[in-house]
């Protein structure tokens, strides 16, 4: 009997930013995800804002070109009062998604809010929690510097639990069939 190959994925979760971007890295086998790394992207010196555009791309590019994620999951810019800033932020994740679609990788979106209640169960939950949880899900010590880091962490790992889901997803022709399949969810 043949062994069924281990499906193996790495996936680059990003937090889009102008002046700090936050980056985590997961590779999943199984549906057992360990982290790979994370960090942030610092732009707050530079005063351009197309400098900082480019910084992103270069950056996330090398990310790309070094640990050559199978796919790209980005938090999307949540809407706020100040327009100028969600032009920015806009742009950001923007120039992040070019780097992933110009190395032929896919890209998903997700809300803040689907991020944290993926992460935590709670989607207002706090960075503090976010990235607590996170800790507690793939077994790291060292707090990061930002918590930028986790956030874009959290948007990896939210993907890997959405492919899970969807990957999980069967449909019944009846109550029989769905029983039949799922003793111990049946009482």
């Amino acid at each position: 009997m043949q062994k069924e190959k281990a499906k193996e994925r790495i996936i680059l979760g990003i937090d889009p930013g102008t002046v700090i971007l936050g980056y985590g890295i997961v590779k999943e086998v199984n549906k057992k995800i360990t982290l790979l790394t994370m960090g942030v992207i610092k732009m707050g010196h530079l005063d351009d804002h197309a400098l900082k555009l480019q910084r992103i791309f270069k950056k996330v590019s090398a990310l790309i070109e070094e640990y050559h994620p199978d796919c790209v999951a980005l938090e999307s810019p949540f809407y706020g009062k100040n327009i100028q800033v969600m032009l920015k932020l806009g742009r950001a994740q923007g120039v992040a998604m070019a780097a992933a679609l110009n190395a032929d990788i896919p890209i998903s979106e997700y809300a803040p809010r689907k991020i944290k209640q993926s992460v935590t169960g709670n989607g207002n939950a706090s960075k503090e929690q976010v990235a607590a949880m996170l800790q507690t899900l793939l077994s790291f010590k060292e707090t990061p510097e930002f918590l930028d880091a986790t956030d874009g962490l959290a948007v990896a790992v939210c993907h890997a639990f959405q492919q899970n889901l969807s990957g999980e997803k069967q449909s019944y022709s009846g109550w029989e069939a769905f029983v039949k399949d799922n003793q111990k969810r049946v009482r």
